[in-house]
């Protein structure tokens, strides 16, 4: 596509059609899907944070909050092919980082431990999936690959394959 901003709604749909069995079509995704909006939300509130509007960033992702149910800081820095399933209450801190090819269900919280400037929120490496009402808390690595089942509390780097981890807990 010649417009780079139209091949990432494209694969963003995409990316829905292959991460919810449910979802019928790319047009019901489109209208239909919060935590899609919430992602192309951000993405408009993370680049008017970019260009340094930090005021109508938070703004317009509180706008969004409200609307979507999905609280993303505008600071934060999510990858591509992200897909938030179900997402009322999802939280994403300032300074967390989100790679590739990530998927998050409800109610899932990537969080500081503290008040403290800098980085304190979780860095959530490529092909990772947390489970609904997941918490992952604090400046953390969760590992490329990793599994992180429903209603589990992280606090410390998880850099295990995915079946070691599920184990661990």
């Amino acid at each position: 596509m010649p417009f780079p901003v139209l091949s990432r709604i494209k694969e963003d749909l995409d990316t829905g059609m292959l991460r919810d069995p449910a979802a019928r079509n790319r047009l019901e995704i489109a209208l239909a899907y919060p935590g899609v909006h919430a992602i192309w939300n951000h993405r408009i509130s993370h680049f008017l944070w970019r260009a340094h509007f930090k005021l109508l960033a938070r703004i317009f992702a509180n706008w969004s909050r409200t609307l979507t149910g999905v609280e993303i800081h505008p600071a934060a820095q999510i990858g591509r092919r992200f897909f938030i399933d179900h997402g009322m209450g999802i939280v994403i801190g300032e300074t967390t980082i989100i790679g590739d090819d990530v998927m998050l269900y409800h109610d899932v919280t990537l969080g500081s431990r503290g008040y403290s400037k800098g980085k304190r929120h979780p860095t959530i490496q490529n092909n990772v999936v947390l489970g609904a009402g997941a918490r992952v808390i604090g400046n953390i690595t969760v590992g490329a690959g990793s599994i992180i089942g429903a209603n589990r509390v992280v606090t410390q780097d998880v850099i295990t394959t995915p079946q070691e981890f599920i184990y661990q807990i």
